[in-house]
């Protein structure tokens, strides 16, 4: 089960995101990107947050922590921007954090390297949850303390938005072409091999154990969360054993200005830069 703190302060929006989500500060001390029930995307968005990022996790991506966030609507009362201060009245209860990263930059694929051994885990993850928001339009990664980091997993999963015809969707191939990491030659076949053995019905039953369940009442056509619980599972399982053998990956269909700002293009070496290098080879000593 995910940690629940309690949201003590309402930092600023972030409006990178349609969802809107925001920066707040908890009770643990923490800070953390909030994500809210209120938001128009509806509570299933949190719910693939938590299964796909829990899972991400439990394969050995890096992944932000996830807490529950306890909000009482009355902290966004000075909070000038209508529209937030709608969104917190709307959002009161539990809601979901993501731990904050500061300093973090956006991942730019020209910017930053990545070996294709990292790729192809990503890639093949992204295919098993069917990520349809990691292409070099919007990467949804990040690069903190030299490391990439996988954040916002809202559009994955598709098939829970319509369930009578889950088994049908979650059998369909990936495409990734558009990949953000699709550039540095992901090797698909490893990553496979690497990661595939380790989705267990047991591992995904009980990433969906981490979803709180009034995220999941009154889904139709379920008569429990748990059943409902075991219908993610049902999808994933089988996807993961053979959706490496369904990923079409032709390149992508355009080119894409880099997004880096100039100082980082002009000044320091294409990641990753030598001082992560020097880092880890004093690591290894």
């Amino acid at each position: 089960m995910l940690t629940e703190v309690i949201a003590t302060r309402y930092v600023t929006p972030l409006r990178e995101g349609g969802s809107l989500p925001g920066i707040v500060e908890a009770d643990d001390l923490g800070t953390y990107v909030m994500k809210f029930t209120g938001a128009g995307q509806g509570r299933k968005t949190l719910v693939a947050e938590v299964i796909c990022g829990q899972l991400g996790r439990r394969l050995g991506l890096r992944v932000p922590d996830l807490v529950q966030i306890q909000l009482d609507p009355v902290i966004g009362l000075a909070e000038p921007d209508q529209e937030v201060q709608e969104l917190l009245k709307a959002s009161g209860g539990l809601n979901l954090g993501m731990d904050f990263l500061p300093g973090s930059i956006g991942f730019d694929s020209l910017a930053y390297q990545v070996d294709s051994r990292e790729a192809g885990r990503v890639v093949w993850f992204d295919a098993l949850i069917n990520n349809v928001d990691r292409s070099w339009r919007n990467p949804n990664m990040l690069i903190w303390h030299g490391d990439l980091w996988l954040i916002d997993h809202g559009a994955t999963m598709i098939w829970h938005h319509n369930w009578p015809g889950a088994q049908v969707s979650a059998a369909k191939p990936y495409n990734a072409s558009d990949h953000a990491l699709a550039p540095f030659a992901p090797d698909i076949a490893a990553a496979a091999a690497e990661l595939a053995p380790l989705v267990t019905e047991e591992l995904l039953t009980e990433v969906a154990a981490d979803v709180p369940d009034e995220w999941l009442v009154d889904e139709p056509g379920f008569d429990s969360t748990d059943e409902l619980r075991r219908a993610y599972v049902e999808a994933l399982l089988p996807r993961a054993a053979t959706i490496h053998e369904r990923i079409a990956m032709e390149g992508p269909t355009g080119p894409k200005p880099s997004q880096a700002p100039g100082w980082l293009t002009e000044h320091l070496t294409p990641w990753p830069h030598p001082t992560k290098k020097k880092s880890d080879k004093d690591g290894q000593r």
